[in-house]
């Protein structure tokens, strides 16, 4: 079944420095975690909305914009969720990042 786009777009600060390893094929992986704090309107009443996510970023070009970002770092990242692992027994999900950007505050 054909499924719409569904790209999350989230901004948060790193939680701690970017893990930056490689593949076995030599294709770079970033893994970090992202702390995001808003208020939103729900229901005709403003809600202070507060999560951590785990993001990937898969490939050259997105590893090396996060390489060097340290813990406070501002970033917004565009992405989709997926199940964290397929071995582990929950169902915890992370952000696989298409694009990030580096944001001046918290945007």
């Amino acid at each position: 079944m054909d499924q719409p786009d569904n790209e999350l777009l989230l901004s948060g600060q790193l939680l701690k420095t970017p893990e930056v390893r490689s593949t076995p094929a030599g294709i770079p992986i970033a893994r970090f975690a992202l702390a995001h704090r808003s208020r939103r309107s729900e229901a005709g009443q403003l809600r202070d909305v507060e999560c951590r996510i785990s993001v990937v970023a898969v490939g050259e070009s997105l590893a090396s914009l996060v390489k060097g970002r340290q813990p406070g770092d501002w970033l917004q990242v565009k992405g989709f969720l997926s199940r964290a692992g397929y071995r582990a027994p929950d169902m915890r999900i992370e952000l696989h990042a298409l694009e990030i950007q580096a944001v001046d505050d918290n945007g």
